[in-house]
């Protein structure tokens, strides 16, 4: 028995907790919200304002909708029949909040809330702000923002937008909001009257009407807020009329709903739907939360904007320059920052990096052209510095090499000035004589000439020469000092002549620096091995040019170092001939080593690309 009243206690506890449970269910429930829209669940207006409103709502409210269905519905026994059908359908569920979208739907309300929903607060959307003035003040708990259709601010720019139109066409339907329209329409155009000539075309059939829009001028513009009925009964929304006259209409056509933009009007000064049932929404969450009414800071007024459809704007040429700038324009092909505005923002990124390593680039470029010219006419200074230096030890055998001929000329005038005191007729032997003064003379000069050439300033001149050629002009005076140091002095030249592409001085002057390292080798040695050796050989596309001696060699370690600058095994030498002999071969694409054995004397080896051979190199 204890057992049974114990299992009994925990199920009166256990449903005492469900129910509990249930009624915190029901009350969760019950914040629901229902909106009674004045017209069809289609009107693309009730669509926009759902949006907004779907979009602001706390997602655990639950959202109903009801249509009226205004106008094709709008009998007293309609509307009664209306009335029990929503008392009886939310009876058991009454919403914590009822919203009502459009003028007809307001009026509906306040005419059956006492039969609907009487302790239910009302929040408006969409209400025009003149049917709010027009009536007694609304109940402390039915609120909203109330709206202002900018008819006379459309109608002035599109007269602002199209200067030459002379005539505004006014179009409206048979409905009673169409006639609602109208009636507003015909007091707003006054304004106008000193402007342009107004037309109304009220109540026509859409046929006839399409007609007379498809004959109209171009000093025309039309306005228009759509109908719901025309003049035989069809009935359309505004939006479905609306586009029908855009399309046939030879004029361009405005209208003061956002909705309308994509029909084929230009645009307007709109209000915005969607917009509206957002400020709903923010009023029924307020609410919802226990705001008091009298707390909420509500608009005056809900807010417009223009609204243009681009295509339009290009259709009837109208100035973009004339546009505000708040306007909001639709259909405008987005510019290529705006459509792939990631993609150019990494593209002008990657081209400013881009950008920026070229310009380092280049001003490395220029930086190191300026470097290396710099190198290199230092290096032609040091080059020309050497031959300087080389012409001061030279200097003896070049003197031998013009003493020579001057003497030769000296003796042979001597031996005119006896002929012509003798008083013999020896003419013969006097033009002898001449000849030889002449050649004596052209000897000399070219001595003076070559030496000038080798000592002369003057900018590097590449061109291919004969490389025999160019040892055959060094040779008197490579001869002249060998004697003079009384070394013997081989020259092996190639049989066919080796072309190569440089400057003919500053080859000349690697082979001066050469010879005479090889004759200084041999000083002081017995006369059998105070010989040099300078011969040109031609292997396929090279030229070699090889300098021998038989002194007594290079150090083995001194090998690495032997084409620096400043390292020297003479006891008087500086360390420049043979570093800028490197220099000058590396410049003409060659390179230059050295050889030697112990007590076997030292081989210089230069090798060349051959001027008619592949591999060429370019001047630097």
């Amino acid at each position: 028995m204890m057992y049974r009243a114990k299992r009994r206690s925990i199920v009166r506890l256990w449903v005492a907790c469900w129910l509990l449970f249930a009624q915190a269910v029901s009350a969760e429930e019950n914040l629901c919200v229902l909106v009674l829209y004045s017209n069809h669940r289609l009107l693309p207006a009730n669509l926009e304002f759902e949006a907004g409103l779907r979009e602001t709502l706390a997602k655990s409210t639950e959202l109903n909708a009801e249509f009226l269905d205004y106008p094709r519905f709008d009998s007293e026994s309609y509307l009664d029949a209306m009335t029990a059908f929503l008392h009886e359908k939310y009876a058991l569920r009454p919403p914590s909040v009822l919203v009502v979208g459009g003028k007809g739907a307001l009026e509906f309300v306040l005419r059956h809330r006492d039969e609907l929903f009487p302790r239910v607060p009302v929040i408006h959307g969409a209400v025009p702000q003149s049917f709010l003035q027009s009536r007694p003040p609304l109940p402390a708990d039915v609120v909203g923002v109330p709206i202002k259709f900018d008819f006379p601010g459309t109608i002035e720019l599109a007269l602002r937008w199209h200067p030459r139109a002379r005539r505004l066409l006014v179009v409206t339907g048979v409905s009673a909001q169409d006639r609602a329209w109208e009636a507003e329409l015909r007091s707003d155009v006054s304004r106008f009257q000193d402007r342009v000539t107004t037309e109304f075309l009220a109540g026509l059939p859409t046929d006839a009407l399409l007609q007379r829009l498809r004959a109209l001028g171009g000093d025309t513009v039309v306005f228009t807020p759509g109908y719901f009925e025309d003049g035989v009964g069809h009935l359309f929304s505004p939006r479905e009329a609306v586009g029908l006259m855009a399309a046939a209409a030879a004029a361009p056509v405005y209208g003061p709903f956002d909705t309308f933009i994509g029909t084929g009007i230009v645009g307007g000064s709109m209000p915005n739907f969607a917009a509206m049932g957002r400020q709903v929404g923010h009023l029924v969450n307020d609410w919802l939360a226990g705001g008091a009414p009298a707390a909420q800071r509500l608009p005056e007024i809900a807010p417009t904007a223009v609204n243009l459809d681009w295509r339009q704007i290009q259709r009837w040429d109208i100035d973009p320059s004339a546009i505000p700038d708040d306007a909001i324009v639709r259909f405008k092909p987005p510019t290529l920052l705006e459509q792939y505005a990631t993609e150019t923002g990494v593209a002008i990124v990657v081209f400013l990096v881009q950008a920026g390593l070229i310009a380092g680039l280049l001003f490395e470029r220029r930086r190191r052209r300026r470097m290396e010219l710099a190198v290199h006419q230092q290096r032609c200074e040091l080059a020309h510095a050497s031959r300087l230096a080389v012409a001061g030890e030279l200097t003896g055998a070049i003197a031998h090499e013009i003493n020579q001929p001057l003497g030769a000329i000296l003796s042979n005038a001597d031996a005119a000035d006896l002929l012509l005191a003798s008083g013999a007729d020896r003419r013969d032997e006097l033009r002898a004589i001449l000849a030889d003064i002449r050649q004596d003379d052209l000897r000399a000069s070219e001595v003076i000439r070559r030496l000038r050439a080798l000592l002369a300033k003057q900018p590097v001149d590449w061109h291919p020469f004969d490389l025999n050629e160019a040892i055959r002009e060094l040779e008197p005076v490579l001869r002249a000092e060998a004697r003079r140091r009384r070394v013997a002095l081989d020259l092996r030249l190639t049989a066919t002549a080796p072309l190569l592409l440089g400057d003919r001085i500053q080859i000349q002057q690697v082979l001066i620096n050469l010879a005479l390292n090889a004759m200084d080798a041999a000083n002081g040695l017995p006369e059998a091995r105070r010989a040099v050796a300078v011969s040109v050989e031609h292997d396929a596309d090279r030229l070699i040019l090889v300098v021998r001696d038989r002194g007594p060699g290079i150090a083995p370690e001194h090998l690495p170092q032997l084409f620096d600058s400043f390292f020297s095994t003479k006891s008087q030498g500086m360390g420049l001939g043979l570093s800028i002999t490197r220099t000058l071969v590396e410049a003409h694409g060659g390179r230059v080593w050295a050889e030697s054995g112990s007590g076997m004397g030292a081989v210089f080896r230069v090798e060349w690309p051959a001027a008619d051979g592949a591999g060429t190199p370019e001047p630097v």
